[in-house]
């Protein structure tokens, strides 16, 4: 009784609008721009849940996920939402130096900064044909955006995914010292249960997530999207 309750009131248009989201994601992308979400739609409540885990988006009562990954996730309405580079990033004091950063090579003589794709480094390096770095060392966090954090302040350099690192790039706040990128082989996805695409505040927030997609990190929509 108290599941059908629940879901009756998710259908009757009273009930929040709750998202699951990756920490890292939540933290660095959507919650900055979430603003502009309830401008448009001051009616609509927001409910945000960051969590590692799947959240069955069937059986609970959450309305959509922010997932990272392959999109292999059966069941579920599914749509990419964006794909992302990794490339390295640091401070701009770091990358001046001295001594400055001006080839791969110099990563040998860097603190390599780690999150929870400990496998990053030693993927991208030998990509990029670069040896000599010792991946064993330096600080590891197993949150990205408290491996972004310590890489604003300084503390050394990051393998950085694209998205995540967007607003601090636009700012100067981080900075790319190699023009060097490579794609990741997984992306952001918007995923719903199938029932909750007939929830008007599941497609109003569908409708501007994929409208802020198409603007610069400055808020700017742009040309031609």
């Amino acid at each position: 009784l108290a599941e059908t309750a629940q879901r009756l009131r998710a259908d009757d248009g009273s009930a929040p609008l709750t998202i699951t989201v990756l920490h890292s994601f939540a933290a660095t992308w959507l919650v900055p721009r979430l603003r502009r979400f309830h401008d448009r739609h001051p009616d609509i409540d927001v409910r945000i849940t960051t969590s590692e885990t799947l959240v069955d988006l069937v059986r609970s009562d959450i309305d959509v996920a922010i997932r990272y990954g392959l999109g292999d996730w059966p069941g579920l309405h599914i749509e990419r939402m964006m794909a992302e580079d990794r490339f390295p990033v640091c401070s701009p004091e770091l990358a001046d130096g001295p001594p400055p950063l001006e080839r791969l090579e110099d990563l040998r003589r860097q603190t390599l900064i780690h999150d929870d794709d400990f496998f990053g480094w030693p993927e991208w390096l030998a990509a990029a044909g670069v040896e000599g770095v010792d991946v064993s060392r330096g600080p590891l966090y197993s949150n990205s955006n408290l491996a972004v954090d310590a890489a604003i302040n300084g503390d050394g350099i990051l393998l950085a995914r694209s998205v995540l690192v967007e607003d601090a790039l636009a700012s100067g706040r981080l900075v790319k010292p190699f023009d060097v990128s490579q794609p990741a082989r997984m992306a952001y996805y918007f995923a719903c249960a199938e029932p909750a695409l007939s929830r008007p505040r599941v497609t109003a927030f569908r409708d501007w997530l994929f409208e802020e997609i198409g603007r610069g990190a400055d808020g700017a929509v742009a040309a031609g999207r």
